[in-house]
Formats: structure tokens, sequence, C-alpha cells
């Protein structure tokens, strides 16, 4: 069914799909009850008169593209319909369909709700994840070309000290957001790759975000990496609906609006007053710096999250024939919060505390490993060396003494390394894994559930969470590693 939704979009619609894919869609497609003065002309990069929403009827059609990364569960949300609905009015897509093809026309049931946000889009979503659109960018070289006082700051970051560009290369491997997206940010609110001298206290708040936990400008950075996803995934998931201003007013976001762009509005709300909010979400404020260091975010055309997405076949991540404790469901690849893309697995004879074991973590899948530092190793399954292309599994909590190296090719069920506590936060050892595609985190249980061995992960109420099923079988996560926790490994 998948390949005949493809062989049924026209040629036209393929066109389309070449000369919108990741451009700004500030600018929508007229709907049918719009006069002739709400008309836009061509795509242009200076500020336009921006689409008039309308109170629709319920259940009214409206004009939508789809763009990388969309789900019908995120649309029906969005748009405050149901997915059966989105079915009827688009018969075309199929009820197993994962991602929807970027550039394909559909037709929308909107149900309208007050407090629309602005259309108007800052980045695409390609420019937000540490995807494709990274792979010739060099944070490190390019905060040591510019004048800024970043260049020359420190911090003590994940077990070493670390300057301003390697800061930030560390930031978005490990949230896997654009170096270029955090860049722009301590430009916009700092000045730091312009200014000789800094403007602000690097040891307090400079970010904006009044934290204790939070001070300094790495752990500011690390918590404005964390937020940001956490306004993109929830809203490409269909999980947020609205989030309140500087004011105190609510905002939903425009449903034609794009993760990348909301998961800044959503930041922005967080740390700055309200006549800074509103200039910082206009062409006059976030964009314009960002495209004053990098050239205009759109004209990367881009799609980095194809039609009908899949996962490849993967194993459990312990050797076959060996039962280990599903001790974590659902819950964030990296920091808190959405997206919900990891999950816990710790062997049997460990229960609480971080023991060592003998027991070893393997490969889910042929790759080659894209990277690997202390306690953290990525599994590129598309054989380039290059995390941010393709597939890739994220291992965290690896005992670093004797875990792989970066470089290594391996097979699927090749040693890894050992599970422990390293890497962060652990109440008892085990290894984390999550899935990332282009950069994108692909959450556990979503259009695209994680899947080893035919055993698939579903959220619970709360993170960690949640259960692994396959056939009639349902094995609840338990930090406590008990039998009804356990799974075995049917892999060679």
């Amino acid at each position: 069914m998948i390949r005949t939704f493809y062989t049924r979009l026209t040629v036209s619609m393929f066109l389309l799909y070449q000369l919108t894919a990741c451009v700004p869609q500030a600018i929508e497609p007229v709907l049918p009850e719009q006069t002739s003065s709400e008309e836009i002309a061509e795509p242009s990069y200076e500020p336009t008169p921006l689409p008039v929403r309308s109170a629709y009827s319920p259940g009214q059609l409206v004009d939508y593209v789809a763009r990388s990364g969309d789900t019908l569960a995120g649309l029906a949300s969005r748009f405050n319909t149901t997915i059966a609905e989105i079915h009827e009015a688009n018969p075309i897509i199929p009820n197993d369909a994962t991602t929807m093809p970027p550039g394909l026309p559909m037709r929308i049931p909107i149900y309208y709700q007050s407090l629309w946000g602005t259309p108007y889009q800052i980045i695409p979503d390609c420019q937000f994840v540490y995807g494709p659109a990274q792979v010739d960018f060099d944070p490190v070289k390019f905060v040591n070309d510019q004048p800024g006082w970043f260049k020359n700051y420190s911090a003590y970051a994940y077990g070493k000290n670390r300057k301003g560009g390697e800061v930030v290369q560390l930031l978005a491997e490990n949230y896997s957001v654009s170096p270029r997206l955090l860049l722009a940010i301590i430009e916009y609110q700092t000045g730091g790759l312009s200014d000789p001298l800094p403007k602000v206290n690097v040891e307090e708040f400079p970010l904006g975000h009044k934290s204790y936990s939070h001070k300094g400008l790495y752990l500011q950075l690390s918590w404005a990496a964390n937020y940001l996803n956490n306004g993109y995934y929830d809203w490409r998931l269909g999980k947020m609906k609205g989030f309140d201003l500087p004011d105190g007013r609510l905002e939903r976001p425009d449903p034609w609006q794009n993760a990348a762009t909301v998961g800044l509005h959503y930041y922005f709300a967080r740390i700055l007053d309200e006549e800074a909010y509103e200039k910082a979400i206009t062409p006059d404020g976030y964009f314009k710096t960002y495209t004053d260091l990098f050239g205009n975010p759109w004209d990367d055309n881009l799609d980095f999250i194809p039609g009908s997405l899949h996962q490849p076949a993967m194993r459990l991540p312990f050797v076959g024939g060996k039962s280990w404790a599903y001790t974590g469901g659902p819950h964030t690849a990296w920091g808190d919060g959405s997206p919900f893309a990891a999950i816990d697995f710790a062997p049997p004879a460990v229960v609480g505390g971080c023991s060592q074991t003998n027991e070893i973590v393997v490969a889910l899948a042929d790759g080659i490993i894209a990277r690997s530092e202390p306690a953290i190793a990525v599994l590129d399954l598309d054989g380039d060396g290059d995390e941010r292309t393709g597939w890739n599994i994220f291992y965290l909590h690896l005992a670093s003494a004797d875990q792989v190296k970066a470089g290594t090719v391996v097979k699927s069920g090749d040693r890894l390394g050992r599970p422990s506590c390293e890497g962060g936060h652990a109440t008892g050892t085990h290894i984390h894994i999550a899935r990332k595609y282009n950069g994108e985190w692909i959450p556990a249980d979503g259009p695209i559930p994680f899947d080893m061995e035919g055993w698939l992960a579903k959220d619970g109420r709360v993170p960690y969470q949640g259960t692994l099923i396959k056939y009639s079988r349902v094995v609840n996560a338990c930090e406590c590693s008990d039998a009804a926790s356990q799974i075995q490994s049917e892999a060679p």
C-alpha cells in the first residue's frame, strides 16, 4: 500500500515538491474563501503581508502542503481535527502511512481555535536539527574566525575544558540541534560572535534563564538546546496546543506553522519580555541575525525526512539467548522532556546500584561507529560514518574503559562495550538507546515505533514507564528488574 501511495501521486505534485521543499511557508496557499486582495506574490525574503486566518466553519477543508516529518497525528492536533477526518478528506493516504511525502497537497478539516499566533516562519525544520544541512559546517572553525569574545570563552563540559566553538559542537551532537541555530542565539542575545568584549556576565544568566542549576553560559546553552527541542518535538508530534506568552496570555501556534519556528517561539517566550519577544519572532529579530551570519536559511532546498519512512530491522541490544530487564520505557533521548526517543535495558544480575558487570552491549544492526566518547557511542547504519545522515543509534552509559572506538565497522550483534552508570544521571547499571534519522530524534512510540526483534515500544503515563509489546505478550518497564520485566533476545 505504501508503494501505491507514491505511484498515485501526480507529476504535478512532485513538481510542486521540487519548488517548495524547505522554502519559507510563511506565505500559505490562498484559501478558497479569501479575496484577491489577500493573495500573496511569489515568495520573498523581505517582509510581506501574511495570510489572514478566518474563523473557519467547523470541519471546513483548508489547503495544506506536507512538509518533511509531518505525521497525521501531528497535523490532526494542529488543525484541531482527527486522523479519521484527514483520511476521509485525503483517501490517497493509506491507513498505515507513517511520515507524509514532502510536497503532497492535502485538504485538512479545520476546527477554529482563537488566539492563533503569527504565520511568519523563521527557519525551516531542516536547519533546526543536526542533520544533512549541517554536514559542510564546522562550528569550531566558524567561531574562531569571528572577532567576538565567544571564541575565547572556555568551560568545563562533559569531562574536559572546551573553547566556545567546541562547546557548541558538543551541544549540537548530544542534543542533535543545529550548531548554526545555537550560534545565532548566542549572537542575538549576547553579541558573542561580533563584540570583542562581553556585554553580559557569562558566569551568571547570559541567556536570561534564571536558574541556579543552569548558571554560566555553558549550562545556559545546554538548557536552551533542551528547551528548543521540547518545543520543536512537542509541536511536531501534536503534544503542544499552546504556550504562555511573556505577558501571561495564551498563544496557540498557527496551524500551518513549522516545528522549528514554534521551537524558537517557545524558547523566546520563556526568557524575553513582551516587547523583546514580539521583535525576536519578526524578520527584524532572530531571523536577521541568522541571515547576517549564515545567509538565508530558506535557500537550502532540502527535505530531510522522506515520506513513508520505516525503521530498518534491528535486534535487542544484548547477546542472543540472554535475558535482560526492560528498566526504562520511552523517555528523553538527551536532557529532559521531549522527544521521548530512548528506552533502557539492564542485565538481570544487576538490581539497583552501579555495579560492574561482564554482560555486553551489542550492535542493533550493521554499521560503523560514527562517534565514540566516554560513555557514548553512535552507530551509523548507512555506513558513511556521519551521524548527521541516515539512521543512527545513540548508546549512552557504556563503560568507557573498554567501549568500541570510532571508525569501527560492526555487524549486528557485535560487541560495543559493557553497560554502566557512566555518562550522566543513572540509578543503576544499564544501557540507554535512541534512534535518529537525518539528525531528527525518532520517538520510541509513534508512527515509526522502536522495533527490536518484533518488540514494539509504547509510552507510559509518565517518562520511563511504558511497555514493550510482541504479539500478545506485554512487558512493563520496571527499575526493579524483576522476572516480569525480563526479555530474551532471539537473535543469532
